[in-house]
C-alpha cells in the first residue's frame, strides 16, 4: 500500500490515482483549488441564473433535494430555501436500520418548514439483499446505492421537477473517474450507473427476488430522462465544498443530534452517516477490503480543506481506523439472519490477502500507516 503524502488516502482506494510524487488526485484537486483564482461571485451568479430559470410562482416545488438528514443534504435544503427563496421537495430513500438520530434530525428540519417524500421499499426484498450482498461482495448497501438514485429521478420526471440538486461530486473532491470536463457541475446519469451503482439490478433476480421486486431500485431509461428535461447539478460547483463547515452552518440553524456515543465507531468524528445502523459495518468492509476505514477516509477530507495537518490525522487514525463495529452487531447479526461464527467467516472470505497477513492467528496489515 501507497499512502498519499499530503493526506492519508492509500492507493488501494477505489478509482484514486497518484502523481510521480506520491500524491493523490484528491489533494492535487484540493490544492489547484486553492491556487487557482476561481471567481466563486461568477459561480454563484450562475446559480442564481439557474434558480430564476426554474424558480416557480404558483406554489408548486421547484426543485428536488436527494435528503438522508444528514449535514450535507439539510444544508443545501435551508440554503437553497432560506438565501434563495427555493421551494425544495425532499426525497429520502429509507436506510436499512434506521436510528434514532438519524429520525430526530430528519423530522426537525421539516419542522423548519419542507416538503418530504420519504421512499419505504419492500424491507423482506431490502433484507434479503443486504443479506445476499454482503455474503457475495463484502457490502450489505449494494441496492440502497441504487435506491438513492434511481427512484429520485423518476419522482423529478413524473412531477414535472426538472431540477435536482446533489451534495458533491465525490470522484472529482475525492479522487476517482471523472468521466466528463463538465462532471463537477453536472450530474451525469451514465457516470452514476458507472460508478455509483456499477450493476444492473435487474442481475439480482433470485429465488426470491423478481423483477416486479426491483422497481425502487431499476434506473430509468436515458432517453426518458432527458426526454423529461431532468437537469441535475452539484452544489460542490457553486461553493467551495466542506465537510465541516456544512455540520456547522446546519447547527446555526437546526438542532442536529450527533452521534450519542460522542464519535462513530471506526473513526473520530461524530457528525457524519448517522442514519443507518449497518453503516458502521459497511465502512468496517471497505477496511478489510481496501485497508482503509472511515478514519482515514474522514482525516483524508479534513486534511484537504485545511482543518487538520497530516500528523494530527495520522495520529487519530493510528487510533480508530479498522475499530470493528461492536455496538449494533447484534442487531445487524439478527438483521442479516447471521450467526457470529458466519459473520466472521464472510468477513474474513472478503479480506484482501495482499493487504493481510496472518500473525500469531491474527489479521494485520502489511503495510501499516
Amino acid at each position: 500500500m501507497q499512502y498519499c503524502k499530503k493526506c492519508l488516502t492509500p492507493n488501494t482506494r477505489p478509482r484514486v490515482a497518484f502523481d510521480n510524487n506520491g500524491v493523490c488526485n484528491a489533494c492535487n484537486y484540493a490544492e489547484h483549488m486553492k491556487n487557482r483564482i476561481i471567481d466563486w461571485q461568477a459561480r454563484e451568479n450562475e446559480l442564481k441564473k439557474l434558480i430564476n430559470e426554474h424558480r416557480r410562482n404558483d406554489g408548486y416545488w421547484d426543485c428536488i433535494i436527494p435528503w438522508s438528514g444528514g449535514k450535507d443534504s439539510t444544508a443545501n435544503a435551508i440554503k437553497l430555501k432560506t438565501e434563495y427563496g427555493m421551494n425544495p421537495l425532499l426525497v429520502t430513500f429509507n436506510p436499512l436500520m434506521p436510528t434514532e438520530v438519524g429520525e430526530h434530525n430528519r423530522h426537525i428540519l421539516l419542522e423548519y418548514g419542507f416538503d418530504s417524500i420519504y421512499i419505504n421499499t419492500n424491507a423482506k426484498v431490502s433484507r434479503h439483499l443486504a443479506r445476499r450482498f454482503f455474503i457475495e461482495r463484502g457490502n450489505p448497501k449494494v441496492h440502497w446505492d441504487a435506491g438513492v438514485n434511481s427512484p429520485l429521478i423518476r419522482i423529478a420526471a413524473n412531477y414535472k421537477i426538472p431540477l435536482v440538486f446533489y451534495s458533491e461530486h465525490g470522484e472529482t473532491e475525492y479522487g476517482g473517474n471523472k468521466l466528463h470536463d463538465k462532471s463537477d457541475m453536472i450530474r451525469d446519469f451514465a457516470e452514476v450507473i458507472e460508478n455509483g451503482i456499477g450493476d444492473d439490478p435487474r442481475n439480482w433476480v433470485d429465488d426470491v427476488v423478481s423483477e416486479k421486486d426491483l422497481n425502487h431500485y431499476i434506473y430509468p431509461d436515458l432517453e426518458d430522462v432527458q426526454k423529461a428535461g431532468v437537469k441535475a447539478v452539484y452544489m460542490s460547483y457553486f461553493f467551495k465544498w466542506d465537510q465541516w463547515s456544512n455540520y456547522e452552518y446546519v447547527k446555526k440553524h437546526i438542532d442536529f443530534k450527533e452521534s450519542p456515543c460522542g464519535r462513530s465507531e471506526g473513526t473520530f468524528t461524530r457528525h457524519d452517516s448517522l442514519d443507518d445502523k449497518i453503516d458502521d459495518l459497511y465502512y468496517y468492509m471497505q477496511y478489510v477490503k481496501f485497508g482503509f476505514g472511515r478514519a482515514i477516509r474522514d482525516a483524508s477530507r479534513m486534511i484537504q480543506n485545511g482543518h487538520l495537518d497530516r500528523e494530527e490525522g495520522l495520529e487519530l487514525c493510528r487510533k480508530y481506523d479498522g475499530e470493528f463495529p461492536r455496538r449494533h452487531l447484534k442487531e445487524v447479526l439478527e438483521y442479516l439472519s447471521l450467526t457470529e461464527a458466519e459473520f466472521d467467516a464472510i468477513v474474513d472470505r472478503h479480506r484482501n490477502k495482499e493487504l493481510w497477513h496472518l500473525d500469531n492467528g491474527r489479521w494485520k496489515l502489511r503495510n501499516l500507516l
